[in-house]
Order: C-alpha cells, then sequence, then structure tokens
C-alpha cells in the first residue's frame, strides 16, 4: 500500500505573518470545521474499536493510551479524566507518553524514537491479554508507539490506534486501526492543531461511550462522578433533586450521607 504523510503536507496558506488577527483566527476555524467531518467518516471503524474495549473491560482488563508529544499528553488528560467523571479507579485507564512523566509539560529529546521504550513501559504495568492498548500518533509512525504496538501483537495482546495518515506503519501494525484524514495543518506539520484536536475527539468518544456501556452514566447524569468540591457537590445535589422529588436540603444531606448520587437514588427508592 502506498504511505503518504499527509501531516507534513504544505498549509493550504501561505504568507501567514502578513494576516491580520480577524484573517487569522476566521482560516483557522475553517479549517478546524473540517475535523469532525473527518472524525465522521471513521465511525465506523471507532465503533468497532469501542465495542472491544468495552468487551476488554467487562472481563477485567483495562484500556491504556500510548504516545509521544501532543498524542501522549492528549491520551493522559482523557485518562486523567475518567476517574473524577465516572468514578472508576485510576487503574482502569491509564495514559502513557514517551519521556514519562517529566514530558506532560516540557519535550524530551529523541523520547519517541525508542522502538524498544514504549513496550518496556507497558510491562511495568503487568500488561496482559485481558487489557487493551491504543497507540496515538498523528504521523503513524512513531517509533515509540509502533514498537509497543507490534509487541502487544506478538504478546496477543489486542490494539488500537488513533492516526491521521492512511495506511500507515502504525495502522498495519494494529487490529483496530482508526485513520482521521484531516489534510494539511494550517501551519505546515504543526499536528497539535487539526490532528491534535481529531484525537481529541476520537478519545472523548472511547471512553464516554464505554463508560456508557459499563453502565457508569443514568439517564443522561454522571451519577458515579467523584465528589471532590463544592461545585460537583452541588451538581449531585441537583440531580438528586431531579431525580427524586426531594427538597435541596433533604437531597444535600442524602449526598452527604451516602457520598454517591448513585448510592443515594438505590437507598432511596429501595426504602420508599
Amino acid at each position: 500500500m502506498n504511505f503518504k504523510k499527509i501531516t507534513e503536507s504544505v498549509s493550504n496558506y501561505d504568507c501567514l505573518e502578513n494576516m491580520t488577527i480577524n484573517e487569522l483566527t476566521k482560516n483557522i476555524n475553517k479549517e478546524d470545521k473540517s475535523v469532525a467531518n473527518a472524525v465522521n467518516k471513521e465511525l465506523k471503524y471507532i465503533n468497532k474499536l469501542i465495542s472491544k474495549v468495552i468487551f476488554q473491560l467487562r472481563n477485567g482488563g483495562r484500556l491504556f493510551y500510548i504516545g509521544s508529544g501532543t498524542s501522549g499528553r492528549l491520551g493522559i488528560v482523557d485518562a486523567s479524566e475518567c476517574p473524577p467523571t465516572f468514578g472508576v479507579s485510576h487503574k482502569l485507564v491509564i495514559g502513557i507518553i514517551a519521556g514519562g512523566d517529566e514530558a506532560i509539560r516540557k519535550s524530551v529529546e529523541k523520547a519517541e524514537d525508542n522502538m524498544e521504550q514504549g513496550w518496556f513501559d507497558l510491562k511495568k504495568f503487568d500488561i496482559t491479554n485481558k487489557d487493551f492498548v491504543v497507540g496515538i500518533t498523528a504521523s503513524g509512525t512513531t517509533p515509540y508507539v509502533l514498537g509497543a504496538l507490534t509487541n502487544c501483537i506478538k504478546n496477543k495482546i489486542p490494539t488500537g490506534c488513533i492516526t491521521c495518515n492512511p495506511n500507515s506503519p502504525v495502522a498495519l501494525n494494529c487490529d483496530f486501526p482508526i485513520q482521521i484524514i484531516v489534510g494539511p495543518e494550517f501551519i505546515t506539520g504543526s499536528s497539535r492543531m487539526k490532528a491534535g484536536t481529531a484525537q481529541k475527539m476520537v478519545l472523548n468518544m472511547i471512553t464516554t461511550t464505554t463508560m456508557i456501556g459499563l453502565g457508569k452514566i443514568l439517564g443522561n447524569k454522571m451519577v458515579d462522578m467523584q465528589l471532590s468540591n463544592e461545585k460537583l457537590i452541588k451538581r449531585g445535589t441537583n440531580m438528586i433533586i431531579e431525580q427524586l422529588g426531594v427538597e435541596k436540603a433533604k437531597a444535600l444531606k442524602l449526598l452527604k450521607k451516602y457520598k454517591s448520587v448513585r448510592e443515594v437514588i438505590n437507598q432511596y427508592r429501595n426504602e420508599s
């Protein structure tokens, strides 16, 4: 198959330094509008990946995201939001970035170029074939990610990827490839832009749909969220008022007693 790095193609715009602020933001926004359509074209493959993720997690597995640079950071952000949003263990969805925690905030030189390090980092978590690994790489060629996925395949660990080039080495070396072809970036090669937006959109779909599939949402509410601040306590109180039709004072009292919106709803209905 032919492989071309569309993520490295020349921008459709030139002389950016001569554009006004209005022209720059208007053109960036124009490009961003195309991302959702590109994601839409891959929904069939996104659905297949999510179905497998749900199956793995229902059977005791975990979801891993692995990437470098912007891609790695996006995986970590998505993974870190799962415990507070859905009340799951921080060990259920795990983000790994080339270069380790230091690379979350600043670039670690050549961290992504090591073909063996990704697999080594996964092995630190005692990864098994119950788990599922998603490689995130805009180019689809990142050695750190490619090495991790090829070793997963050898060890019969199911894999997927989110990339923005068609027929890339990473896509060809995983079980459930997702290829979001967003075209040239506004700044040539700056894949933190449209490619990063596409990856974030897909990551949102993966964890949100998976958690709904695992029963972590009731209606359209985050009834298992962690009540870690006043804003979330207020949100939980309002959920209870809406679900049970009780007064605010009683809703808050129940929430403080059971420390979980779901538990309040279950206990109240059982006692009624």
